[in-house]
């Protein structure tokens, strides 16, 4: 049995190839996970709130 802090996750989306998620870590930081086929990309806060507002930008 391992003792190691158990990580938060929370699925925000998802489809057949594509999911996006958001893991809280033991030290607090919240980490975004954005899995696009076989390319994982993952933001902290402040680069997922740049990322979100330039996607709603495409809009």
């Amino acid at each position: 049995m391992s003792n190691e802090p158990e990580i938060k996750t929370v699925t925000l989306a998802e489809t057949e190839n594509m999911g996006a998620w958001k893991a809280e870590e033991p030290d607090g930081e919240v980490v975004y996970n954005l899995q696009l086929n076989n390319v994982t990309v993952h933001f902290f806060q402040e680069e997922w709130d740049e990322f979100m507002a330039l996607v709603k930008g495409l809009r």
